[in-house]
């Protein structure tokens, strides 16, 4: 039996919808792309790879942020 995981899935069309040109794009193609794209974070967010994406990103902003001071 094949599965597909959800998020693989919405990562190859994140991927395939952002590769065309933007002017090939239309306003409605823009806004189902701004709408899958945060439905893909949530179901990310709570895997390994989710957590481990925080982390590299909290400390990115940490270092910045003690780097102006």
């Amino acid at each position: 039996m094949l599965t597909i995981n959800v998020a693989v899935l919405l990562a190859v069309i994140i991927v395939v919808r952002l590769r065309r040109r933007t002017e090939a794009r239309s306003r409605n193609d823009e806004k189902m792309t701004v709408l899958i794209v945060p439905v893909f974070g949530i179901l990310v967010a709570p895997t390994g790879f989710g957590q481990g994406v925080l982390d590299c990103v909290g400390q990115l902003a940490t270092g910045i942020n003690d780097t102006g001071r």
